[in-house]
């Protein structure tokens, strides 16, 4: 049967009889529940008292509605008592003022900040402190920031299928609550480990060699067993996040017109953008605290051996994340007016090849975990989804990749440190990554895109962010260190060839563990004040930096015979940095313009009661295919650009030194890779969802225009079906 396709029409005017019964039931795709027809007894008019989530965002202007056809459009709605805000039967006047979409979307932005700011700005931010103060290895650490993925997979299935047919608001305030958990739980070794106590150093750079430094260093204190504790954290801090990216998206999608759910899911993903820049903020100036916020300390920020207070900001999430849980218990099940959309999403989902709806439809389906195989069998059947889904896992590759490792690269081209590194990076990604969000789903609502035009629209996001990827042909040059790019007397070294001594610090016993690096009046930088030659002592300098005068290793290239040095990396003067600046904004901002139109998209091409579940399944693959691999594989790749790794007793440490060029050339290769790939899955997604072997009768569903429903509402409804 030939349906018509539709752009961003106004709904059918219809007769009330044709909702009376069974009969009104189509016969093609996804079915509307039977608990979304009304009958005689049960109509009440569209336009409630309590409607409120007919109240847009953003009012498109040719959004009008006759007054006749408002009057005889009827659904079936929740009872009053059903869709009240409260507590079981507390249910105060003053709280129902929240209950509306834009209620529910302010609570659910907090949630999603709170999330961000914790798991993707808090643990990224103190990865370091953490390691420094429980002995922790680079793989250790990693491992407890992939927990959090690890827990999402395993709990997707298991929240979306059930959750998806429940009371979704419960089980997100629920979520929330658990996620405060996890913050809190990964704070407690602060409280448990004892105090840090750290035993300065005096002898770096004066020549004294201790013989059992080497075994006092790599003795085991025990405090690497807090691993643990930090997994399970993060595993709870999954588990809790789960519902938030799942139900949290289809219950806004249920409350709220079709053309107007894609500004609500923006809003809120700008949110969860957002949070990871405020962690970066506040979890950067919490590290100028020392951990021991009751002691004082001769340490200062720039050494090694300083730990800020990491802990602060997971107490204030937990306790922020209770005060944020209890509002979202109170939302219905159901806000006020939201069953005059079902049928109207309904009209817009493609339609499956085979006549699955007839299950799909049935009220009883998906309440059993008996039904889990079946409507697992029912997404795979569906190729626009898989398709969606695979593109999706292409993106979050990059994204978990390039957030990971973007501010190491900024770090190396540009030669700063790395809170400027991830200070740059977050000024960067704030406004590309958050703006392209929320304008994406603006976007959608903006041009009324529907099916294989919003598929389209991620195509051509997609390919641009892809071509701007070719800025990472060019690099900035490294800056040269004495021993490791260039030797003492100037001339270049062979790649991954170390010589750290020289006549001019032969007489100082210098150690290889002690990496501070220094930036000579010559331009050159050292591997520590002891490799450079110079002599215990260091002053202040006027902007704080410690200053090192009379060094050996500087004199013999300075004719003035200052042989100055400043703690910390010499600074760039590459001319490029402009424009990898501007090219890396375009490759983030279109990264991420496409991702409220591919949700969309995946929320178009399943069954309605299939959302929830359908989301989870996606989730699932996005996390095993992307977000998990994903540093890992950008880490890989960078490696193999290392020039300078550190030792620690005897094992391979982090990298402190990379090749530029070969850093960008292996960024490039992994990026182009990933978007190629995305662009593919995409395109074939275009195709099949235009194709007619792609859905039951081989065309998207869509509404007649609001002229042709005025001349025969009941022949209207006919074709339709």
């Amino acid at each position: 049967m030939p349906q018509h396709a539709m752009g961003d029409k106004h709904f059918l005017s219809l007769p009330k009889h044709l909702f009376t019964g069974a009969s009104s039931a189509t016969d093609s795709g996804c079915d509307t529940p039977p608990s979304s027809r009304a009958s005689p007894a049960s109509l009440r008019s569209a336009h409630s008292p309590l409607d409120s989530s007919s109240q847009p965002l953003f009012e498109p202007q040719a959004e009008k509605r006759s007054s006749q056809t408002a009057r005889e459009v009827q659904y079936m709605s929740a009872g009053p008592k059903d869709t009240l805000c409260g507590w079981r039967g507390f249910t105060p006047k003053g709280l129902q003022v929240f209950n509306t979409p834009k209620g529910f979307l302010f609570f659910l932005c907090a949630a999603s900040f709170l999330q961000g700011m914790t798991v993707n700005g808090f643990i990224n931010t103190v990865i370091t402190s953490i390691e420094q103060r429980f002995d922790l290895h680079s793989y250790q650490s990693g491992l407890i920031a992939s927990s959090y993925d690890i827990a999402a997979c395993l709990c997707l299935t298991f929240v979306s299928y059930f959750g998806g047919n429940g009371h979704k608001p419960r089980w997100l305030g629920w979520g929330v609550l658990v996620l405060g958990i996890g913050s809190l739980v990964f704070a407690l070794p602060h409280f448990t480990a004892g105090h840090y106590e750290v035993e300065m150093d005096e002898g770096v750079g004066t020549g004294a060699c201790l013989a059992n430094r080497s075994h006092v260093e790599c003795m085991d204190s025990g405090l690497s067993s807090y691993r643990l504790v930090f997994m399970l954290g993060q595993l709870l801090h999954g588990v809790g996040a789960t519902p938030l990216y799942t139900l949290g998206v289809t219950y806004l999608d249920e409350n709220v017109k079709s053309n107007y759910s894609p500004i609500y899911i923006a809003i809120f993903y700008t949110a969860a953008i957002l949070g990871p820049a405020a962690g970066y903020l506040i979890g950067g100036a919490m590290l100028n605290i020392y951990t021991e916020v009751s002691q004082r300390t001769d340490l200062t920020t720039d050494s090694p051996l300083w730990v800020g207070a990491w802990w602060i900001g997971f107490v204030g999430a937990g306790i922020t994340a209770f005060l944020i849980a209890v509002p979202i218990l109170g939302y219905p099940r159901q806000l006020p007016g939201s069953q005059r959309y079902v049928v109207m999403r309904a009209t817009e989902t493609q339609k499956l090849k085979d006549h699955s709806h007839k299950t799909v439809s049935n009220p009883a389906f998906g309440k059993t975990v008996r039904d889990l195989p079946l409507s697992i069998w029912l997404l795979l059947r569906n190729p626009t989804f898989i398709l969606l889904c695979l593109a999706g896992a292409t993106e979050a590759t990059l994204i978990a990749g390039m957030s990971t490792f973007g501010p190491k690269f900024f770090e190396a081209q540009f030669s700063l440190s790395a809170s400027e590194a991830a200070t740059l990076f977050g000024y960067l990604v704030v406004p590309a990554g958050g703006g392209g969000t929320l304008l994406g789903g603006f976007l959608v609502n903006r041009f009324k895109l529907r099916g294989s035009g919003i598929i389209r629209f991620c195509l051509f996001c997609t390919l641009t962010s892809l071509l701007a990827f070719f800025v990472f042909l060019t690099h900035c040059p490294n800056m040269p260190m004495a021993g490791v790019t260039t030797s003492y007397v100037g001339s270049p070294l062979p790649e991954g060839h170390l010589d750290l001594k020289a006549a001019c610090n032969a007489i100082y016993c210098c150690q290889a563990e002690h990496y501070s690096p220094l930036c000579g009046s010559d331009g050159i930088m050292y591997y520590s004040p002891c490799y450079a030659g110079c002599p215990a002592g260091a002053e202040t300098g006027p902007g704080g930096q410690k200053m090192y005068r009379g060094c050996s290793c500087v004199l013999e290239k300075v004719p003035s015979g200052l042989g100055n040095a400043t703690a910390g990396k010499c600074t760039s003067t590459c001319q490029r940095k402009p424009l990898l600046l501007a090219l890396v904004f375009v490759v983030i901002i279109f990264t991420f313009l496409s991702s409220i139109p591919a949700l969309t998209a995946t929320l178009r091409c399943v069954c309605d009661q299939q959302r929830s579940f359908a989301l989870g399944i996606q989730w699932i693959v996005v996390r095993t295919l992307g977000s998990i691999p994903g540093p890992i594989a950008f880490g890989w790749v960078i490696d193999k650009a290392c020039l300078l790794w550190q030792e620690q007793c005897g094992h391979q440490g982090s990298c402190f030194v990379y090749q530029n060029e070969a850093m960008s050339r292996y960024m490039l290769v992994a990026g182009l890779t990933f978007k190629v790939l995305g662009f593919l899955f995409f395109v074939t997604a275009y195709f099949l969802y235009k194709s007619p072997s792609a859905s039951a009768d081989g065309l998207e569903t869509s509404l007649p225009s609001q002229s042709s429903a005025s001349d025969n509402p009941t022949e209207q409804l006919q074709s339709n079906v």
